[in-house]
Protein backbone atom coordinates (compact mmCIF):
# COMPACT_ATOMS: atom_id res chain seq x y z
CA UNK A 1 0.00 0.00 0.00
CA UNK A 2 1.32 3.43 -0.96
CA UNK A 3 2.06 5.76 1.98
CA UNK A 4 1.99 9.57 2.03
CA UNK A 5 3.35 11.71 4.85
CA UNK A 6 1.77 15.01 5.94
CA UNK A 7 2.02 17.26 8.96
CA UNK A 8 -1.71 17.97 8.89
CA UNK A 9 -4.42 15.95 7.16
CA UNK A 10 -7.70 17.72 6.34
CA UNK A 11 -10.72 15.54 5.58
CA UNK A 12 -13.37 17.24 3.45
CA UNK A 13 -13.09 19.36 0.31
CA UNK A 14 -15.88 21.85 0.86
CA UNK A 15 -15.47 25.48 1.86
CA UNK A 16 -14.53 24.64 5.45
CA UNK A 17 -11.97 22.00 4.48
CA UNK A 18 -10.43 24.23 1.81
CA UNK A 19 -10.35 27.08 4.32
CA UNK A 20 -8.64 24.85 6.89
CA UNK A 21 -6.05 23.72 4.33
CA UNK A 22 -5.29 27.34 3.44
CA UNK A 23 -5.03 28.38 7.08
CA UNK A 24 -2.81 25.43 7.98
CA UNK A 25 -0.43 26.13 5.11
CA UNK A 26 -0.32 29.89 5.70
CA UNK A 27 0.78 29.19 9.28
CA UNK A 28 3.70 27.16 7.95
CA UNK A 29 2.42 23.61 8.45
CA UNK A 30 2.50 21.06 5.65
CA UNK A 31 -1.14 20.42 4.73
CA UNK A 32 -2.85 17.69 2.70
CA UNK A 33 -6.60 17.63 1.94
CA UNK A 34 -8.59 14.59 0.84
CA UNK A 35 -12.11 14.64 -0.59
CA UNK A 36 -14.23 11.69 -1.67
CA UNK A 37 -15.47 13.47 -4.82
CA UNK A 38 -14.50 16.71 -6.56
CA UNK A 39 -13.98 19.84 -4.50
CA UNK A 40 -17.14 21.71 -3.46
CA UNK A 41 -19.57 19.00 -4.57
CA UNK A 42 -21.23 18.51 -1.20
CA UNK A 43 -23.01 21.19 0.80
CA UNK A 44 -20.71 24.00 -0.39
CA UNK A 45 -21.57 23.48 -4.05
CA UNK A 46 -25.28 22.97 -3.41
CA UNK A 47 -26.59 26.17 -1.87
CA UNK A 48 -28.15 29.31 -3.30
CA UNK A 49 -25.00 31.41 -3.48
CA UNK A 50 -25.86 33.88 -0.73
CA UNK A 51 -23.14 35.78 1.10
CA UNK A 52 -25.02 36.37 4.33
CA UNK A 53 -25.21 39.71 6.05
CA UNK A 54 -26.64 37.80 9.00
CA UNK A 55 -30.06 39.36 8.56
CA UNK A 56 -31.83 36.01 8.27
CA UNK A 57 -30.71 35.15 11.80
CA UNK A 58 -30.82 38.59 13.41
CA UNK A 59 -33.96 37.89 15.47
CA UNK A 60 -33.64 34.22 16.39
CA UNK A 61 -29.88 33.53 16.38
CA UNK A 62 -28.04 36.82 17.07
CA UNK A 63 -24.62 35.24 17.69
CA UNK A 64 -24.79 33.52 14.32
CA UNK A 65 -25.95 36.78 12.73
CA UNK A 66 -22.98 38.69 14.15
CA UNK A 67 -20.57 36.01 12.98
CA UNK A 68 -22.03 36.24 9.47
CA UNK A 69 -21.62 40.01 9.32
CA UNK A 70 -18.06 39.86 10.61
CA UNK A 71 -17.08 37.30 7.99
CA UNK A 72 -19.06 39.09 5.28
CA UNK A 73 -16.66 42.00 5.74
CA UNK A 74 -13.59 39.75 5.67
CA UNK A 75 -14.62 37.88 2.52
CA UNK A 76 -15.32 41.15 0.73
CA UNK A 77 -11.66 42.02 1.36
CA UNK A 78 -10.02 38.71 0.52
CA UNK A 79 -12.37 37.15 -2.08
CA UNK A 80 -13.78 40.14 -3.96
CA UNK A 81 -13.46 38.49 -7.37
CA UNK A 82 -15.82 35.73 -6.16
CA UNK A 83 -18.48 38.21 -4.96
CA UNK A 84 -21.13 40.28 -6.72
CA UNK A 85 -22.14 43.18 -4.49
CA UNK A 86 -25.88 42.92 -5.03
CA UNK A 87 -27.03 44.29 -1.66
CA UNK A 88 -30.15 42.79 -0.09
CA UNK A 89 -33.75 43.77 0.64
CA UNK A 90 -35.90 42.33 3.41
CA UNK A 91 -39.44 43.05 2.27
CA UNK A 92 -42.72 42.80 4.15
CA UNK A 93 -45.30 41.20 1.86
CA UNK A 94 -49.05 41.02 2.34
CA UNK A 95 -48.56 37.55 3.86
CA UNK A 96 -46.04 38.66 6.51
CA UNK A 97 -46.60 39.98 10.04
CA UNK A 98 -45.82 43.74 9.88
CA UNK A 99 -44.59 43.75 13.48
CA UNK A 100 -41.67 41.45 12.64
CA UNK A 101 -39.85 44.22 10.75
CA UNK A 102 -39.29 46.20 13.97
CA UNK A 103 -37.86 43.10 15.65
CA UNK A 104 -35.66 42.64 12.58
CA UNK A 105 -34.25 46.17 12.78
CA UNK A 106 -33.50 45.78 16.50
CA UNK A 107 -31.84 42.41 15.89
CA UNK A 108 -29.67 43.79 13.10
CA UNK A 109 -28.49 46.68 15.24
CA UNK A 110 -27.62 44.38 18.14
CA UNK A 111 -25.65 42.11 15.79
CA UNK A 112 -23.81 45.01 14.16
CA UNK A 113 -25.51 44.55 10.78
CA UNK A 114 -25.94 47.81 8.84
CA UNK A 115 -29.65 48.21 8.13
CA UNK A 116 -31.44 51.06 6.38
CA UNK A 117 -35.09 51.53 5.55
CA UNK A 118 -35.80 52.63 2.00
CA UNK A 119 -39.12 53.63 0.50
CA UNK A 120 -41.26 51.08 -1.30
CA UNK A 121 -41.21 53.29 -4.39
CA UNK A 122 -37.39 53.33 -4.40
CA UNK A 123 -37.29 49.55 -4.08
CA UNK A 124 -39.78 49.10 -6.91
CA UNK A 125 -37.83 51.52 -9.06
CA UNK A 126 -34.69 49.44 -8.51
CA UNK A 127 -36.52 46.11 -8.81
CA UNK A 128 -39.60 46.59 -11.04
CA UNK A 129 -40.52 42.87 -10.99
CA UNK A 130 -40.91 42.94 -7.20
CA UNK A 131 -44.46 42.65 -5.92
CA UNK A 132 -46.12 46.09 -5.66
CA UNK A 133 -48.00 44.81 -2.59
CA UNK A 134 -44.96 45.04 -0.31
CA UNK A 135 -45.39 47.51 2.55
CA UNK A 136 -41.86 47.94 3.95
CA UNK A 137 -38.28 47.47 2.68
CA UNK A 138 -35.12 47.16 4.79
CA UNK A 139 -31.71 47.11 3.10
CA UNK A 140 -28.73 45.06 4.38
CA UNK A 141 -25.31 44.15 2.89
CA UNK A 142 -26.20 40.74 1.46
CA UNK A 143 -24.33 39.68 -1.69
CA UNK A 144 -23.91 36.75 -4.08
CA UNK A 145 -20.81 34.54 -3.94
CA UNK A 146 -19.42 31.94 -6.36
CA UNK A 147 -18.87 28.85 -4.21
CA UNK A 148 -16.70 26.90 -6.62
CA UNK A 149 -14.43 29.83 -7.37
CA UNK A 150 -14.03 30.55 -3.65
CA UNK A 151 -13.17 26.96 -2.75
CA UNK A 152 -10.72 26.58 -5.62
CA UNK A 153 -9.24 29.97 -4.70
CA UNK A 154 -8.55 28.68 -1.18
CA UNK A 155 -6.90 25.55 -2.57
CA UNK A 156 -4.79 27.58 -5.01
CA UNK A 157 -3.74 29.84 -2.15
CA UNK A 158 -2.85 26.79 -0.05
CA UNK A 159 -0.85 25.40 -2.96
CA UNK A 160 1.13 28.64 -3.10
CA UNK A 161 2.05 27.95 0.53
CA UNK A 162 3.01 24.30 -0.04
CA UNK A 163 -0.38 22.61 0.40
CA UNK A 164 -1.91 19.84 -1.67
CA UNK A 165 -5.45 18.61 -2.35
CA UNK A 166 -6.44 15.11 -3.46
CA UNK A 167 -9.99 14.99 -4.82
CA UNK A 168 -11.57 11.58 -5.40
CA UNK A 169 -9.83 10.07 -2.38
CA UNK A 170 -12.46 8.65 -0.02
CA UNK A 171 -11.60 8.04 3.63
CA UNK A 172 -12.25 4.39 4.48
CA UNK A 173 -10.52 4.25 7.84
CA UNK A 174 -8.83 6.35 10.51
CA UNK A 175 -5.40 5.26 11.73
CA UNK A 176 -4.91 5.17 15.50
CA UNK A 177 -1.98 4.23 17.66
CA UNK A 178 -3.48 3.82 21.10
CA UNK A 179 -5.31 7.05 21.90
CA UNK A 180 -3.62 9.05 19.14
CA UNK A 181 -4.97 9.50 15.61
CA UNK A 182 -2.03 9.26 13.20
CA UNK A 183 -3.73 9.58 9.81
CA UNK A 184 -6.19 7.82 7.56
CA UNK A 185 -6.61 5.21 4.85
CA UNK A 186 -8.17 6.50 1.63
CA UNK A 187 -9.34 4.86 -1.57
CA UNK A 188 -8.68 6.55 -4.91
CA UNK A 189 -10.82 6.50 -8.03
CA UNK A 190 -9.13 3.34 -9.30
CA UNK A 191 -9.99 1.51 -6.07
CA UNK A 192 -6.41 1.50 -4.79
CA UNK A 193 -5.83 2.19 -1.11
CA UNK A 194 -3.41 4.85 0.11
CA UNK A 195 -2.17 5.21 3.68
CA UNK A 196 -1.70 8.79 4.89
CA UNK A 197 0.44 9.32 7.98
CA UNK A 198 -0.26 12.66 9.62
CA UNK A 199 0.80 14.45 12.78
CA UNK A 200 -2.70 15.89 13.17
CA UNK A 201 -6.06 15.25 11.50
CA UNK A 202 -8.88 17.78 11.12
CA UNK A 203 -12.32 16.40 10.26
CA UNK A 204 -14.04 19.07 8.14
CA UNK A 205 -16.43 16.76 6.32
CA UNK A 206 -19.59 18.74 7.08
CA UNK A 207 -22.75 16.65 7.05
CA UNK A 208 -20.57 13.51 7.03
CA UNK A 209 -18.56 14.58 10.11
CA UNK A 210 -20.22 12.09 12.48
CA UNK A 211 -19.45 9.23 10.10
CA UNK A 212 -15.76 10.18 9.91
CA UNK A 213 -15.55 10.69 13.68
CA UNK A 214 -17.04 7.23 14.22
CA UNK A 215 -14.18 5.74 12.17
CA UNK A 216 -11.85 7.22 14.79
CA UNK A 217 -13.91 5.76 17.63
CA UNK A 218 -15.31 9.17 18.55
CA UNK A 219 -19.10 9.16 18.84
CA UNK A 220 -21.76 10.65 21.03
CA UNK A 221 -22.88 13.41 18.71
CA UNK A 222 -25.26 13.61 15.80
CA UNK A 223 -25.32 15.71 12.67
CA UNK A 224 -28.89 16.39 11.58
CA UNK A 225 -28.83 16.66 7.78
CA UNK A 226 -31.26 19.40 6.80
CA UNK A 227 -32.18 18.73 3.17
CA UNK A 228 -33.37 21.64 1.06
CA UNK A 229 -34.13 22.22 -2.61
CA UNK A 230 -33.38 25.28 -4.73
CA UNK A 231 -34.53 26.22 -8.23
CA UNK A 232 -32.54 28.26 -10.75
CA UNK A 233 -34.84 30.36 -12.91
CA UNK A 234 -34.02 31.13 -16.54
CA UNK A 235 -32.81 34.69 -16.08
CA UNK A 236 -32.25 37.35 -13.46
CA UNK A 237 -35.64 38.42 -12.21
CA UNK A 238 -33.97 40.72 -9.68
CA UNK A 239 -30.52 42.25 -9.27
CA UNK A 240 -30.77 42.46 -5.47
CA UNK A 241 -31.03 39.59 -2.99
CA UNK A 242 -34.69 39.56 -1.89
CA UNK A 243 -35.76 38.08 1.46
CA UNK A 244 -39.20 38.06 2.99
CA UNK A 245 -39.07 39.90 6.31
CA UNK A 246 -40.23 37.05 8.52
CA UNK A 247 -38.78 34.15 10.48
CA UNK A 248 -36.85 31.94 8.00
CA UNK A 249 -39.11 29.49 6.22
CA UNK A 250 -39.42 27.74 2.86
CA UNK A 251 -39.22 29.65 -0.42
CA UNK A 252 -38.54 33.02 1.18
CA UNK A 253 -35.35 34.15 -0.59
CA UNK A 254 -34.43 34.98 -4.18
CA UNK A 255 -30.72 35.30 -5.01
CA UNK A 256 -29.38 36.75 -8.29
CA UNK A 257 -26.29 34.70 -9.15
CA UNK A 258 -24.52 35.20 -12.47
CA UNK A 259 -27.20 35.09 -15.20
CA UNK A 260 -29.96 33.38 -13.19
CA UNK A 261 -32.04 33.83 -10.06
CA UNK A 262 -32.16 31.08 -7.43
CA UNK A 263 -35.15 30.64 -5.14
CA UNK A 264 -34.77 28.66 -1.95
CA UNK A 265 -35.03 26.77 0.18
CA UNK A 266 -37.02 24.01 1.77
CA UNK A 267 -35.80 22.44 5.00
CA UNK A 268 -36.59 18.80 5.68
CA UNK A 269 -34.79 16.53 8.11
CA UNK A 270 -33.04 13.71 6.26
CA UNK A 271 -31.76 10.47 7.73
CA UNK A 272 -28.81 10.31 5.34
CA UNK A 273 -26.60 13.22 4.17
CA UNK A 274 -26.50 11.58 0.73
CA UNK A 275 -30.30 11.81 0.47
CA UNK A 276 -30.67 14.40 -2.28
CA UNK A 277 -34.11 13.41 -3.48
CA UNK A 278 -36.30 16.10 -5.01
CA UNK A 279 -40.01 15.76 -4.28
CA UNK A 280 -42.50 17.16 -6.75
CA UNK A 281 -44.64 18.80 -4.09
CA UNK A 282 -41.57 20.71 -2.86
CA UNK A 283 -40.98 22.02 -6.37
CA UNK A 284 -44.62 23.06 -6.74
CA UNK A 285 -44.60 24.83 -3.37
CA UNK A 286 -41.36 26.64 -4.20
CA UNK A 287 -42.70 27.93 -7.51
CA UNK A 288 -45.90 29.06 -5.76
CA UNK A 289 -43.90 30.83 -3.05
CA UNK A 290 -42.03 32.73 -5.75
CA UNK A 291 -45.28 34.41 -6.74
CA UNK A 292 -45.36 36.21 -3.38
CA UNK A 293 -42.10 38.00 -4.19
CA UNK A 294 -42.36 38.28 -7.98
CA UNK A 295 -45.83 38.14 -9.58
CA UNK A 296 -45.80 35.88 -12.63
CA UNK A 297 -42.96 33.82 -11.19
CA UNK A 298 -44.48 30.51 -12.30
CA UNK A 299 -44.57 31.69 -15.91
CA UNK A 300 -40.78 32.14 -15.95
CA UNK A 301 -38.76 29.24 -17.29
CA UNK A 302 -37.12 27.12 -14.59
CA UNK A 303 -33.65 25.90 -15.61
CA UNK A 304 -32.79 23.37 -12.95
CA UNK A 305 -33.64 22.17 -9.46
CA UNK A 306 -31.20 20.62 -7.00
CA UNK A 307 -30.97 19.60 -3.37
CA UNK A 308 -28.32 20.25 -0.76
CA UNK A 309 -27.83 19.09 2.82
CA UNK A 310 -26.96 21.43 5.70
CA UNK A 311 -24.74 20.00 8.45
CA UNK A 312 -26.65 20.98 11.59
CA UNK A 313 -25.21 20.02 14.97
CA UNK A 314 -28.03 19.64 17.48
CA UNK A 315 -27.09 20.23 21.11
CA UNK A 316 -29.05 19.66 24.32
CA UNK A 317 -30.50 23.19 24.24
CA UNK A 318 -32.39 22.59 21.01
CA UNK A 319 -35.44 20.64 22.15
CA UNK A 320 -37.31 20.67 18.86
CA UNK A 321 -36.60 18.01 16.25
CA UNK A 322 -37.06 20.52 13.44
CA UNK A 323 -33.85 21.44 11.66
CA UNK A 324 -35.09 25.04 11.52
CA UNK A 325 -34.72 25.06 15.33
CA UNK A 326 -31.02 24.19 15.29
CA UNK A 327 -28.43 26.96 15.58
CA UNK A 328 -26.59 27.83 12.38
CA UNK A 329 -23.42 28.59 14.38
CA UNK A 330 -20.54 26.18 13.94
CA UNK A 331 -19.40 23.53 16.37
CA UNK A 332 -15.79 22.63 17.08
CA UNK A 333 -15.22 19.30 18.85
CA UNK A 334 -11.88 18.76 20.56
CA UNK A 335 -11.74 14.97 20.77
CA UNK A 336 -8.83 15.13 23.22
CA UNK A 337 -11.09 16.74 25.83
CA UNK A 338 -14.25 14.98 24.70
CA UNK A 339 -13.10 11.42 23.98
CA UNK A 340 -9.52 11.21 25.21
CA UNK A 341 -8.30 10.91 21.61
CA UNK A 342 -5.35 13.09 20.65
CA UNK A 343 -4.41 14.49 17.26
CA UNK A 344 -8.01 14.76 16.03
CA UNK A 345 -10.69 17.48 15.98
CA UNK A 346 -14.01 17.91 14.17
CA UNK A 347 -15.41 21.16 12.80
CA UNK A 348 -19.00 21.19 11.52
CA UNK A 349 -22.15 23.29 11.26
CA UNK A 350 -21.93 26.93 10.29
CA UNK A 351 -22.55 28.40 6.87
CA UNK A 352 -20.58 29.05 3.72
CA UNK A 353 -20.20 32.69 4.77
CA UNK A 354 -18.40 31.70 7.99
CA UNK A 355 -16.04 29.07 6.59
CA UNK A 356 -12.90 31.16 7.07
CA UNK A 357 -13.65 31.76 10.75
CA UNK A 358 -14.44 28.08 11.23
CA UNK A 359 -11.06 27.23 9.74
CA UNK A 360 -9.29 29.75 11.96
CA UNK A 361 -10.90 28.35 15.11
CA UNK A 362 -9.96 24.80 14.07
CA UNK A 363 -6.30 25.57 13.47
CA UNK A 364 -6.14 27.57 16.71
CA UNK A 365 -7.29 24.48 18.63
CA UNK A 366 -4.83 22.31 16.73
CA UNK A 367 -1.99 24.66 17.65
CA UNK A 368 -3.02 24.58 21.30
CA UNK A 369 -3.05 20.76 21.31
CA UNK A 370 0.36 20.65 19.65
CA UNK A 371 1.68 23.40 21.95
CA UNK A 372 2.75 25.19 18.77
CA UNK A 373 0.45 28.19 18.46
CA UNK A 374 0.96 30.34 15.37
CA UNK A 375 -0.91 33.45 14.24
CA UNK A 376 -3.67 33.31 11.61
CA UNK A 377 -3.24 35.45 8.48
CA UNK A 378 -6.11 34.27 6.28
CA UNK A 379 -8.04 37.50 6.92
CA UNK A 380 -5.13 39.57 5.60
CA UNK A 381 -4.08 37.96 2.31
CA UNK A 382 -6.38 37.97 -0.73
CA UNK A 383 -7.17 34.84 -2.69
CA UNK A 384 -5.67 34.47 -6.18
CA UNK A 385 -7.46 36.78 -8.68
CA UNK A 386 -8.86 38.89 -5.82
CA UNK A 387 -5.72 40.91 -5.13
CA UNK A 388 -7.21 44.07 -6.68
CA UNK A 389 -10.29 43.73 -4.46
CA UNK A 390 -12.65 44.33 -7.38
CA UNK A 391 -16.09 42.72 -7.21
CA UNK A 392 -17.42 40.55 -10.01
CA UNK A 393 -19.86 42.43 -12.24
CA UNK A 394 -22.59 40.94 -14.38
CA UNK A 395 -21.61 41.42 -18.00
CA UNK A 396 -17.86 41.23 -17.45
CA UNK A 397 -17.64 37.92 -19.31
CA UNK A 398 -19.51 39.39 -22.29
CA UNK A 399 -17.32 42.51 -22.27
CA UNK A 400 -14.17 40.37 -22.25
CA UNK A 401 -15.55 38.25 -25.08
CA UNK A 402 -16.39 41.26 -27.24
CA UNK A 403 -12.73 42.29 -27.17
CA UNK A 404 -11.78 39.13 -29.06
CA UNK A 405 -14.85 38.22 -31.07
CA UNK A 406 -12.97 36.40 -33.83
CA UNK A 407 -10.05 34.99 -31.83
CA UNK A 408 -11.42 31.54 -31.08
CA UNK A 409 -14.32 29.16 -31.40
CA UNK A 410 -17.14 29.50 -28.88
CA UNK A 411 -17.94 26.10 -27.38
CA UNK A 412 -20.64 27.07 -24.86
CA UNK A 413 -22.75 29.94 -26.16
CA UNK A 414 -24.85 30.23 -23.01
CA UNK A 415 -21.85 30.91 -20.75
CA UNK A 416 -19.55 32.35 -23.48
CA UNK A 417 -16.84 29.74 -22.99
CA UNK A 418 -14.21 29.71 -25.73
CA UNK A 419 -12.19 26.72 -26.85
CA UNK A 420 -8.98 28.08 -25.35
CA UNK A 421 -10.51 28.47 -21.89
CA UNK A 422 -11.99 24.98 -22.11
CA UNK A 423 -8.70 23.40 -23.14
CA UNK A 424 -6.81 25.27 -20.42
CA UNK A 425 -9.29 24.06 -17.79
CA UNK A 426 -9.05 20.46 -18.99
CA UNK A 427 -5.25 20.56 -18.87
CA UNK A 428 -5.14 22.32 -15.50
CA UNK A 429 -7.64 19.98 -13.88
CA UNK A 430 -6.24 16.85 -15.52
CA UNK A 431 -9.71 15.34 -15.23
CA UNK A 432 -11.63 13.31 -17.79
CA UNK A 433 -14.89 14.13 -16.00
CA UNK A 434 -16.91 16.77 -17.84
CA UNK A 435 -18.84 17.51 -14.66
CA UNK A 436 -15.57 18.59 -13.03
CA UNK A 437 -14.97 20.99 -15.92
CA UNK A 438 -18.53 22.29 -15.52
CA UNK A 439 -17.78 23.43 -11.99
CA UNK A 440 -14.60 25.15 -13.13
CA UNK A 441 -16.11 27.08 -16.06
CA UNK A 442 -19.91 26.78 -15.62
CA UNK A 443 -19.92 24.62 -18.75
CA UNK A 444 -23.43 23.53 -19.72
CA UNK A 445 -25.13 25.58 -17.00
CA UNK A 446 -27.08 27.91 -19.29
CA UNK A 447 -30.54 27.48 -20.84
CA UNK A 448 -29.58 24.49 -23.01
CA UNK A 449 -28.11 22.67 -19.95
CA UNK A 450 -25.38 21.19 -22.14
CA UNK A 451 -27.59 20.42 -25.13
CA UNK A 452 -25.44 22.32 -27.62
CA UNK A 453 -22.01 22.36 -25.97
CA UNK A 454 -21.37 19.14 -24.16
CA UNK A 455 -20.93 16.87 -27.18
CA UNK A 456 -18.40 19.38 -28.55
CA UNK A 457 -16.64 19.37 -25.20
CA UNK A 458 -16.54 15.56 -25.16
CA UNK A 459 -14.80 15.61 -28.54
CA UNK A 460 -12.23 18.13 -27.29
CA UNK A 461 -11.69 16.06 -24.14
CA UNK A 462 -11.09 12.98 -26.31
CA UNK A 463 -8.50 14.69 -28.50
CA UNK A 464 -6.79 16.78 -25.82
CA UNK A 465 -6.37 14.17 -23.10
CA UNK A 466 -5.90 11.32 -25.56
CA UNK A 467 -8.53 9.22 -23.82
CA UNK A 468 -10.29 6.58 -25.89
CA UNK A 469 -13.72 7.06 -27.39
CA UNK A 470 -15.35 4.80 -24.81
CA UNK A 471 -14.04 6.93 -21.93
CA UNK A 472 -15.17 10.15 -23.61
CA UNK A 473 -18.61 8.66 -24.20
CA UNK A 474 -18.85 7.55 -20.58
CA UNK A 475 -18.03 11.08 -19.43
CA UNK A 476 -20.66 12.48 -21.80
CA UNK A 477 -23.32 10.07 -20.52
CA UNK A 478 -22.49 10.80 -16.89
CA UNK A 479 -22.81 14.52 -17.54
CA UNK A 480 -26.18 14.13 -19.27
CA UNK A 481 -27.48 11.87 -16.50
CA UNK A 482 -26.45 14.34 -13.82
CA UNK A 483 -28.12 17.20 -15.68
CA UNK A 484 -31.30 15.12 -16.12
CA UNK A 485 -31.67 14.72 -12.36
CA UNK A 486 -32.27 18.44 -12.07
CA UNK A 487 -34.41 18.77 -15.18
CA UNK A 488 -37.16 16.18 -14.97
CA UNK A 489 -38.92 17.66 -11.88
CA UNK A 490 -39.37 21.04 -13.64
CA UNK A 491 -40.33 20.09 -17.18
CA UNK A 492 -42.94 22.57 -18.33
CA UNK A 493 -43.18 25.29 -20.98
CA UNK A 494 -39.94 26.29 -22.69
CA UNK A 495 -37.93 23.98 -20.46
CA UNK A 496 -39.89 20.99 -21.74
CA UNK A 497 -39.38 22.10 -25.33
CA UNK A 498 -35.64 22.47 -24.75
CA UNK A 499 -35.43 19.02 -23.18
CA UNK A 500 -37.22 17.52 -26.18
CA UNK A 501 -34.79 19.22 -28.55
CA UNK A 502 -31.84 17.93 -26.54
CA UNK A 503 -33.33 14.45 -26.70
CA UNK A 504 -33.52 14.66 -30.49
CA UNK A 505 -29.87 15.73 -30.62
CA UNK A 506 -28.50 13.06 -28.29
CA UNK A 507 -30.84 10.18 -29.12
CA UNK A 508 -32.00 10.93 -32.65
CA UNK A 509 -28.67 12.10 -34.08
CA UNK A 510 -25.94 10.86 -31.74
CA UNK A 511 -27.73 7.70 -30.56
CA UNK A 512 -25.88 8.17 -27.28
CA UNK A 513 -27.37 5.16 -25.51
CA UNK A 514 -25.92 2.81 -28.10
CA UNK A 515 -22.42 4.30 -28.20
CA UNK A 516 -19.68 2.08 -26.84
CA UNK A 517 -18.46 2.98 -23.35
Amino acid sequence: MKTIEAEVLVIGGGATGAGVLRDVCMRGYGGLLVERSDLATGTSGRFHGLLHSGGRYAVKDPSSAKECMDENRVLRRIAADCIEDTSGYFVTTEKDDPSYSDLFVDGCRRAGIPVEEISVSAALNAEPRLSPRISRVLQVPDAAIDAWKTVWGCVRSASDHGGRALPYHKVTGILREGDIVVGAVVEDRAGDEVRIRAGFTINASGAWAAQIAALAGCGGFTILPGRGIMIAMGHRLVDTVINRCQMPTDGDILVPIRTVSVIGTTDEEASDPDDLRILQDEVDRMLADGETLVPGFRQVRALRVWAGVRPLFKDEKAESSSTREVSRSHRLLDHHDRDGVEGFITITGGKFTTFRRMAQDSVDIMGAQLKDERACHTHEEALPDSEERTYYKLGSRLAAREERLHDEQIICECELIGRRALENAMQRRGSSDLDDIRRTLRLGMGPCQGGFCIYRSAGILHSLQRIDAASATASLRDFLQERWKGLHPILYGDGLRQARLDDWIFQGLLNVEQLQS
